[in-house]
């Protein structure tokens, strides 16, 4: 333990001297927390929880975080921020909305209304020694947002008193209003018969007679800055007189190159004037500047952050810059195109070193935008993976960390758990992400997610092609990938294409070349939805030009999932099959063949590894040299994911039999388990490891489908796994 923590003490010492060699430094993922785990002993495993706000202690060794589902406040140890320990729930009698540090103290906003129109909370006072509240002061109203000042004299709380969204459509005014709350604080405890109230109505020319505070922070100078989100407006408090000593509206964005439409399809064509900012997160950067996540919420959203001076001018607008970077990176959610896009939420801001970060939270995108103050335009320097749903992050510029709090549980669609995620600042290349997109010859940002299926060219080393699957089913595409690149890059997308449109019916999981510039396309069909399992050759201009129906002594037996790969050996096409279909005995799934020159079809028995949870099927099929090989996987993510595997057939080994007798079991041998890999990003394991190919130069590469960001993070691992 004293070795390493001597070698963590004096890598913080070298990182912090070379902090001014931006271009040497990158944040990386260390640990991730499921807030499962602090769930106490015998309870329900499935039981609901979340991280929703999280702060830290002086020392940066104990998170603390809000978890709403659970009324309660969870605590993190991260003394050894590798490997986050356990620490515990503290039950509030409430929902808790907020939590800071006050020295020794958390003080916690907790909501307790009984209704929209009866709005109540208090300010919890809690001792981490003995987990109990110390003391509680009323609020008068539904807390949301909790800050401290830096120098520990004061607590600002933002009464939201927020609206009924379906009460007339959302529209404001909905009373009572919304205030701010400060109080003074001794020792880290408020003194509640001081508070004082601070109204903000008559301020915004939106709903003025209803502010919503969102958000407060403090400067140096214990000016509080208040985002009224629904109400498009900042505002400035001094928060010894509590006087409000200027405000202005958060104003409006021209937004170019952006998706306007949820329509299973990335189109990043179109331009949404005057768009308003309707904030949400705020956070200083000085005592003079301050930056702001527009999420919007009522008629807004902005889809980036905005730098403001406090005097109110606008220093800097990212307009559509930051969501750029998300698309390019995969993590574009298109469900959210009509809407208001990847949703920054969040924010956070450190200063490392010499230098100051600031931390963009996209909630819908699952991923954390990481840029350097550099007093003007600040400068993109990479984009961090997250969980699902981001809802606040905390610098630790004292350990060279920093840590977000991802609300989103999934347990009831037996998806990710809500998670902590600890990232470290250091010497190192960033490991994310691993495949990048370029822009289009129109400089739009080509979007990309849901691979499913790779291949490789024969001849030129590192050129790869992808295809996504039924997610983007107006849009089905073929990429090209260069992975001699760090980040790979997609460098084009090719439109597949019927009659001149964009071909529907299709869920392409496989791909493979045909060898005159075209390609074999294998889409998983579903017969009760109308589309078609079948395979379909495209020409070099994704022309679909020939149409290879699945024949009905194969369909006859179909059960849902149909081909998940497609590989060409010789003169015949290979299918891998994903599960078992009615006529396939346990643990059992098809290698499906088809001959291109006496059109015949034909199969093979692949024996799958038992299921422990869920089912286990196969989800690629490639051929190399002698050899093909198959992904074998579980549909299990997380601590229970099991089987992530590459195995091999020997190519001599396949005798396909006809469909409807007696077909052959093949022998498979294992060549490499890919859960490693998987955790090696720090984060949880995914289910769906969906591509491999070996390119020209023997190098095998493997590829995960981030399903459209849809209940997802939205990572996307693509890796190499060497020579085969």
């Amino acid at each position: 333990m004293l070795n390493r923590t001597f070698r963590r003490s004096a890598l913080a010492v070298m990182i912090a001297a070379a902090a001014t060699s931006a271009q040497a430094e990158s944040f990386n993922r260390v640990a991730s927390f499921s807030t499962v785990k602090n769930l106490p002993a015998g309870s329900d495993l499935r039981e609901e929880t979340s991280a929703e706000i999280v702060d830290v202690s002086e020392d940066g060794n104990t998170l603390v975080y809000s978890d709403s589902p659970l009324e309660a406040l969870g605590i993190i140890d991260i003394s050894d921020a590798d490997e986050p320990e356990a620490g515990g729930f503290i039950k509030l009698e409430g929902e808790p909305t907020s939590v800071a540090f006050a020295g020794e103290y958390v003080l916690a906003g907790v909501n307790t209304s009984a209704s929209y129109t009866q709005p109540s909370g208090f300010l919890a006072v809690i001792d981490l020694d003995d987990k109990k509240i110390e003391k509680r002061c009323d609020l008068g109203g539904q807390p949301d947002s909790v800050a401290v000042s830096k120098d520990g004299n004061y607590v600002a709380v933002a009464i939201e008193n927020e609206r009924d969204e379906d009460l007339n459509d959302g529209a404001l005014p909905q009373l009572p209003a919304g205030f701010l709350v400060i109080a003074p604080l001794e020792d880290g405890t408020p003194d509640c018969s001081d508070m004082r109230r601070v109204e903000l109505t008559g301020l915004a020319a939106i709903g003025g007679s209803d502010p919503e505070p969102e958000f407060v922070d403090f400067n140096g100078n214990n000016e509080i800055v208040v985002t009224l989100q629904e109400n498009n407006h900042l505002v400035i408090v001094d928060a010894q007189t509590g006087k409000v000593v200027n405000h202005f509206s958060a104003g409006a964005v021209d937004l170019k190159m952006v998706d306007l439409k949820k329509d299973r399809a990335l189109t990043f064509d179109k331009t949404q004037e005057n768009r308003l900012r309707e904030p949400d997160a705020v956070k200083w950067l000085d005592n003079d500047r301050f930056v702001t996540a527009n999420e919007g919420d009522m008629n807004g959203g902005a889809r980036g952050f905005t730098i403001f001076h406090k005097d109110g001018r606008v220093l800097f607008e990212s307009g559509a810059s930051f969501e750029h970077e998300v698309i390019m990176a995969g993590h574009y959610p298109e469900k959210r195109s009509g809407k208001k896009g990847n949703e920054p939420e969040g924010l956070a801001v450190g200063k490392f070193g010499k230098d100051t970060y600031i931390f963009v939270l996209s909630e819908r995108g699952g991923a954390i935008g990481v840029y350097r103050d550099t007093g003007a335009a600040p400068e993109f320097m990479q984009l961090l993976p997250s969980g699902i749903g981001p809802e606040s992050a905390v610098a630790i510029p004292s350990r060279n960390l920093l840590v977000s709090a991802n609300e989103k549980d999934l347990i009831e669609d037996n998806g990710p758990r809500s998670h902590v995620m600890v990232y470290e600042l250091n010497g190192k290349e960033a490991t994310y992400p691993q495949i990048v997109s370029g822009r289009n010859a129109a400089g739009e940002p080509i979007g990309w997610g849901a691979l499913s299926g790779l291949a490789a060219d024969a001849k030129e080393a590192g050129k790869l092609y992808a295809v996504n699957d039924s997610f983007y089913s107006s849009q089905p595409t073929i990429f090209s990938i260069d992975a001699t690149q760090t980040p790979a890059k997609i460098t084009s997308a090719l439109p597949v294409t019927r009659d001149g449109k964009p071909a529907e019916k299709l869920d392409l999981e496989g791909i493979a070349l045909d060898g005159n510039g075209g390609f074999w396309l294998a889409s998983e069909g579903k017969t009760k939805k109308k589309v078609p399992h079948a395979i379909y050759h495209v020409n070099a201009k994704g022309e679909i030009d020939r149409t290879l129906n699945f024949p009905q002594a194969l369909l006859k037996h179909e059960k849902r999932f149909g081909a998940e790969g497609i590989t060409l050996v010789g003169d015949n096409l290979w299918i891998a099959i994903q599960r078992q279909w009615a006529d396939d005995p346990e643990n059992t799934v098809k290698l499906v063949s088809y001959n291109l020159k006496t059109n015949t079809w034909g199969a093979v028995r692949y024996p799958t590894e038992a299921a422990a949870k869920g089912w286990v099927g196969l989800s690629e099929i490639t051929a190399h040299e002698d050899d093909l090989y198959i992904i074998e996987r579980d549909n299990q993510i997380g601590e229970d994911a099991k089987i992530k595997r590459l195995y091999k057939v020997e190519q001599s080994d396949l005798k396909p039999a006809p469909l409807g007798g007696e077909l052959p079991l093949v022998k498979k041998e294992l060549v490499r388990d890919f859960i490693p890999d998987l955790k090696a990003a720090n984060g949880y394991v995914t289910d769906k490891i969906e591509g491999f190919t070996v390119d020209a130069s023997g190098q095998g590469y493997a590829v995960t489908d981030n399903d459209g960001v849809d209940d997802s993070a939205g990572e996307t691992f693509f890796f190499s796994i060497g020579k085969m």
